[in-house]
């Protein structure tokens, strides 16, 4: 049984609230990049990679609904895929759209990619994972789906995906509109890995929440998780995709998959659980390890090295410090079990900050390319918008020789950009090309507006800083 801390109190007022972690983030002399402006009148770009076999183009999806491709040598951009007309209306500070877009390890043979995107929702069409809990009258706000395209040849110089190719692996209603996460990224191990948050609202609770644990902790839900499928099976129950017999929670016989296959419990496609938002995964090219950066409630961002059947914590926790939800009112935290949670079962990030740093955690990747050697094996990541700068802030740490969560979080530092005090954008995300250089996705509105005057997105390359 689990009992609280002896003595343990909890309350708003306890200073752990006002300073959660009072050692500033600091500049050192370690990493200064250079910012060059590789691609322009984008909207809100949130991603970027390459696609296997094309070292020529960085793939760059943007929130409105365009897969853009890059020429890295000319500049020029054309888009491969367009799915607007798939996904929902889009407002000001939205979190939904296209989220996520990936290739398949064998693209140079199959053409094959998949995008996450935030699409109406359809009662017509059954969701291979519908929301729990919600009254008859009240309908999700929208359903996050998986897709397959083909583009036709892999190896043009203007690779186009065929809009009538598209195959759906999962649909899964929201019952929120935030928190939707939306990363897409293959492992090592050729498998699909899906970034899903709680479902929204706030504190992991209300309409479409399990009101005594939260969604994050139940393991009979998806949202809150990130999931591992192999999209070119066939044998879960929508005939669309397969769970690996290796996942955690996944039966060893029989069709398995989608809604049914959470009745015992434990959703067959769970990776790992216990998250908030995590907005932005990766995985280390050198060694493998997976990396997710989980967007705070009200005090705490964190990045945490992802393992199989591990928990992260949320709602119970917030980063490295207990969480106490209250209805109807703010909630805070805690560096004392004063709820009583199973803390031995959570697994602490490998770093985090407090929101006298930043708001919302933007994840990235470990450096592995070759033209700024101080950042090699630093795993490079961003806020969204810095409390002192009103712009977004770029940082690192050292990821080397960690596996997964150390004794303490490692030390964050603030990338110098030469010539510049801040970006002066508000970034969204982070991209990688095919020789492992990073690039920053960013903005000056913070919102996907769809005028013309939103047109303000930009991609960023991280260089050496210049000698001259």
């Amino acid at each position: 049984m689990v009992t609280v801390e002896s003595g343990a109190v909890c309350l708003p007022t306890d200073p752990v609230n006002l300073d959660p972690i009072p050692a500033p983030i600091g500049r050192d002399a370690v990493a200064k990049v250079r910012l060059s402006r590789v691609a322009s009148e984008l909207v809100a770009p949130n991603g970027g990679s390459s696609a296997p076999g094309d070292a020529s183009h960085l793939f760059v999806s943007d929130v409105v609904g365009q897969l853009w491709a890059i020429d890295l040598g000319s500049g020029a951009k054309h888009i491969v895929l367009d799915v607007t007309g798939l996904i929902v209306p889009l407002n000001p500070r939205d979190e939904r759209g296209l989220l996520g877009a990936t290739f398949h390890p064998d693209y140079q043979q199959n053409g094959l990619l998949y995008t996450y995107t935030s699409e109406p929702y359809a009662p017509e069409v059954a969701a291979d994972f519908p929301v729990s809990g919600l009254a008859p009258s009240v309908l999700p706000d929208h359903r996050s789906v998986v897709t397959e395209w083909k583009v036709a040849d892999p190896g043009a110089a203007q690779p186009l995906a065929d809009p009538a190719s598209r195959r759906v692996l999962l649909r899964i209603d929201q019952p929120q509109a935030n928190h939707n996460a939306g990363a897409l990224a293959f492992g090592p191990d050729g498998m699909l890995y899906v970034a899903l948050g709680d479902g929204g609202a706030g504190s992991d609770q209300g309409r479409g929440h399990n009101p005594l644990i939260g969604n994050g902790q139940d393991r009979a839900r998806v949202l809150g998780k990130i999931l591992r499928i192999d999209p070119r099976g066939t044998t879960a129950r929508n005939g669309q995709y397969s769970v690996p017999l290796s996942n955690p929670y996944a039966p060893h016989q029989g069709r398995t998959g989608g809604v049914a296959g959470c009745a015992d419990g434990f959703c067959d496609e769970i990776w790992a659980y216990g998250f908030r938002n995590p907005y932005r995964i990766s995985f280390d090219r050198l060694d493998g390890r997976l990396f997710a950066a989980d967007v705070g409630q009200g005090s705490v961002e964190e990045v945490d090295i992802v393992r199989g059947g591990g928990n992260y914590g949320w709602r119970f926790k917030e980063g490295t410090f207990f969480f106490r939800p209250r209805p109807g009112t703010p909630s805070y935290i805690s560096d004392v079990n004063c709820l009583g949670v199973p803390a031995p079962d959570l697994l602490d990030p490998v770093a985090q900050y407090d929101h006298g740093e930043g708001l919302s955690v933007i994840g990235g990747f470990v450096y592995r390319g070759s033209e700024i050697p101080a950042l090699q094996g630093r795993y490079v990541f961003a806020d969204l918008v810095g409390v002192s700068t009103g712009a977004g802030r770029l940082f690192y740490f050292d990821s080397r020789g960690v596996d997964g969560p150390p004794a303490s979080p490692r030390t964050i530092r603030e990338l110098r950009i030469q010539g510049r005090l801040s970006i002066g954008h508000f970034i969204f995300g982070f991209g990688q090309d095919a020789q492992g250089e990073l690039y920053v996705m960013a903005n000056k509105t913070a919102s996907p507006a769809l005028t013309e005057a939103g047109r303000t997105g930009v991609v960023f390359k991280l260089s050496a800083p210049s000698t001259r």
